[in-house]
């Protein structure tokens, strides 16, 4: 199957008071929209067009820099936010070939959901060619959906529209299900549609769900996939920042107690994702594992150690210590209260002391 894929990350994120574009603030190491990118693996599209706004030279620079190359990142410019319909035109310009004849796969997804999963898009894909739909929505539901738009259906079920909540009545704001901002469209439609929708709404905006219902005016069968609320909803101000990194610590957590770590008290165990880990190695509380970060098989970490882009042989101890860029060998024990600056190289069976840096053996 051909898919495409263009994310949104062109908004300028002010709730987050930050002079870091929200695109870049990190969730365990990764920036959130790295997170995005990661959960298209399942689906492999043939290229990832991220549009950027905001701080647009930095995301473009650190998003090439860190994104897999399966992704095929390319970026487009929005220079003015008119909406997130006149993003996803911008996005789509920089396709390969038109949108003419072409029914392919365009997934549209917001840049700030870092929690979305992949096997979540691959289904939300899945349900879109099975049931060739015109469009496909990943909605949720909440008891209170306050500020996100509504899915409205007719009775039968159908999806009838999409209605942001400026632009809701009173019986609208009564829906529980609501769009996560994530979609799958047939390119050959996607693109007409794009290019008829009007700014007549609260927000004087082009909004990519006004879609959806052009889609459905026009007989076409939009479908909905559902997903969790937890893992759709957006990061839009520092206290939503904290709680999507504790939810994506808990599944880096539990990825790694499933394969063989043990950790005393997983609440008290910080790990990036892009930390790897052997078997039969322990975890005391107050660990803090970060970057590149690799230890071996059966060694014992913490408690309250910090180690960053640090290489772990097999059989270590290393408890109460901060490591930044450094190498320990096999069987060596490091601390208590021992700290490795960048390019420390411990030997193997080596015992440390406080504040210990090893020899230079140049």
């Amino acid at each position: 199957m051909d898919i495409s894929a263009i994310i949104l990350a062109a908004g300028v994120g002010t709730r987050m008071r930050s002079r870091t574009p929200k695109p870049l603030h990190p969730i365990c190491g990764r920036p959130m929209l790295l997170h995005v990118v990661h959960a298209l693996e399942s689906v492999r599209p043939r290229s990832t067009v991220v549009v950027v706004g905001h701080g647009g030279d930095l995301v473009s620079e650190e998003t090439e820099r860190l994104a897999p190359v399966w992704a095929g990142v390319r970026f487009a410019e929005q220079v003015q936010q008119n909406g997130t319909g006149d993003a996803t035109a911008v996005g789509m310009t920089r396709l390969d070939g038109d949108d003419y004849d072409d029914d392919s796969v365009v997934l549209v997804l917001p840049g700030d959901t870092p929690l979305l999963q992949s096997e979540t898009l691959a289904e939300l894909v899945r349900s879109h060619d099975e049931n060739r739909n015109a469009a496909t929505i990943l909605t949720s539901t909440l008891d209170d959906p306050s500020g996100y738009g509504r899915v409205v259906r007719a009775g039968d079920g159908r999806v009838l529209r999409v209605v942001e909540q400026r632009d809701a009545s009173p019986e609208e704001l009564d829906i529980k299900e609501w769009n996560t901002g994530v979609y799958a469209f047939r390119r050959d439609l996607l693109g007409p549609a794009l290019r008829n929708l009007d700014a007549d709404n609260s927000q004087g905006e082009y909004y990519l769900t006004d879609v959806i219902a052009q889609l459905a005016d026009l007989g076409h069968r939009v479908g909905c996939v559902r997903a969790p609320s937890a893992e759709t909803q957006g990061v839009n101000d520092r206290w939503q920042l904290a709680l999507a990194e504790r939810e994506m610590r808990n599944r880096t957590n539990r990825h790694w107690l499933s394969a063989g770590v043990t950790m005393f008290d997983p609440r008290q165990t910080f790990l990036d994702v892009t930390v790897t880990i052997g078997t039969d190695v322990t975890l005391y509380p107050g660990t803090i594992l970060r970057g590149a970060t690799t230890i071996g098989d059966g060694s014992r970490i913490g408690p309250s150690t910090h180690l960053e882009d640090c290489a772990v042989g097999r059989e270590c101890v290393v408890e109460n210590s901060v490591g930044v860029g450094a190498t320990i060998g096999d069987a060596a024990h490091v601390g208590p209260f021992a700290h490795l600056p960048a390019g420390t190289a411990v030997p193997s069976g080596a015992v440390s002391g406080a504040f210990y840096t090893a020899p230079d053996n140049r």
